[in-house]
């Protein structure tokens, strides 16, 4: 479909405009890969609302299609705060991984999704939304912890420049820690409320692990308020936390949806 490969060049044009940015050393003053990426943005979420329109029971969340929206909440996000001095940086992964969740979509096909009433689809998008938010905090653990080994080792390399100073790196992964904790909350609470027979809906092991890593988040902003907690140590724990609630969202889904073939 055109608006697909539209949206993935949008894509890929504003990586490529921040990529040529950071080699120059303009990564905190130019501003043209935000149109591009806003387009693509737009285009993507575009995109899904047409599928929800033509696919019987409203919005499709199955695997893939809960991938892509991942992906554009990301990029929605990276759009959104990337003028923040060099926040920008963090567009030149997100915003080709939307643009191959959205193709990986695409071509993988669409299910029908079943009816949902609005207190599962409020549950849904707002876990999706605490997903996306709390994939950028991995990213930005990801880019705390290469930032502080290399000056440790004192190998300053010309991509350091890229990066924010370590300390606003460090405020803005304990935001996004601290806004995704309350939307995982919330995910935690609507699904308590308006999830019903958790154990015939194969929800019991994604729940453990969602709430596992509920209490690690919890864990590390306590610790951060508490203790300081700061750099690797917080990077850790943040990866940890990211990586069972990559498990309970998409490895139960991957196994029932793709493996056992089960919606």
């Amino acid at each position: 479909m055109t608006i697909v490969l539209i949206a993935i060049v949008l894509y890929l044009t504003a990586a490529g405009l921040l990529v040529q940015a950071a080699r120059h050393d303009r990564l905190d003053a130019t501003r043209a890969w935000l149109w591009p990426a806003l387009g693509a943005v737009l285009l993507h979420g575009g995109y899904h609302l047409w599928v929800a329109r033509h696919t019987p029971g409203g919005a499709d969340m199955h695997f893939f299609a809960a991938l892509s929206l991942v992906g554009l909440g990301m990029a929605a996000l990276t759009t959104l705060f990337g003028t923040r001095r060099r926040m920008a940086a963090l567009g030149v992964i997100v915003l080709p991984l939307a643009a191959l969740l959205l193709a990986i979509y695409h071509l993988y096909g669409h299910a029908p999704a079943p009816a949902l009433s609005w207190q599962l689809q409020m549950h849904a998008w707002i876990a999706l939304l605490a997903f996306a938010t709390l994939s950028i905090s991995a990213w930005l653990a990801i880019m705390l912890w290469l930032q502080e080994r290399a000056l440790r080792r004192r190998d300053f390399h010309a991509w350091l420049k890229v990066l924010p100073p370590l300390t606003e790196l460090e405020t803005l992964l304990f935001r996004s820690i601290t806004a995704g904790f309350v939307l995982l909350t919330l995910t935690l609470l609507t699904g308590v409320l308006f999830v019903e027979d958790f154990m015939s809906q194969h929800l019991a092991h994604k729940t453990v692990l969602s709430v596992l890593s509920w209490l690690v988040f919890g864990a590390l902003l306590i610790g951060r308020w508490r203790y300081g907690w700061r750099g690797r140590k917080a990077a850790h724990w943040t990866l940890v936390a990211m990586a069972l609630l990559a498990l309970a969202f998409f490895g139960s889904r991957f196994v029932l949806e793709l493996v056992l073939q089960r919606t």
